[in-house]
């Protein structure tokens, strides 16, 4: 038995625990309570698993769920940025780099490698996973929104144009799921919950 494995392993459970003390903008659906990143990992990770046969092409689902659960864990040091936000870009960040270098290090060497190679893929989303993985990650918001009445949208004042932008990267993981979104978007408009 590798003692020294099993420590650094439980180190970075300990560690990971933080994810869930992480506030998201979106609240929980049909409620007034934000959502943390933990939950929001968890709930993409059963969506991944309900939806897989949308995916525009065949994927590896465990793949898929190993990137859905990881991937806001670099928020342990570089906090969650809102999609929306208008001061700093949500895209990946040097910061990001660092931290899953910090954390995911925190695990035996070879873990460490797999974990952070699985976060690069999600974040170039440049493979099937990686598009199905992000589009769920789009998705979930869009179904809180629309189920809070408009929430971040109208709390943060986020117009139509804004959040067809941000969502229409569904497309690339799952036609089908995009088509549902695109119809829930503009429902939202119709029922005035979304502004043009």
């Amino acid at each position: 038995m590798d003692l020294k494995n099993l420590q650094q392993q439980i180190d970075f459970i300990k560690e990971i625990d933080k994810v869930k003390y992480i506030q998201r903008k979106t609240k929980l659906f049909n409620s007034d309570r934000n959502e943390n990143d933990a939950e929001h990992s968890w709930h993409l990770a059963m969506m991944a698993i309900i939806l897989a046969e949308h995916s525009n092409e065949p994927i590896d689902i465990l793949k898929v769920v190993k990137m859905v659960l990881i991937h806001d864990i670099v928020e342990i040091d570089a906090g969650d940025t809102f999609i929306y936000d208008t001061q700093k870009n949500h895209t990946n960040t040097d910061e990001e780099r660092l931290a899953a270098k910090r954390i995911f290090g925190l695990l035996p060497q070879k873990q460490a490698e797999g974990l952070i190679e699985i976060w690069e893929e999600f974040e170039a989303g440049l493979t099937h996973e990686a598009k199905f993985a992000r589009a769920m990650d789009r998705l979930e918001p869009l179904l809180q929104n629309t189920s809070n009445n408009g929430g971040t949208w109208n709390e943060f004042d986020i117009k139509y144009s804004k959040v067809y932008d941000k969502k229409k990267i569904i497309d690339e993981g799952s036609r089908t799921i995009w088509d549902f979104a695109e119809k829930l978007i503009d429902e939202s408009v119709e029922k005035g919950i979304l502004k043009k």
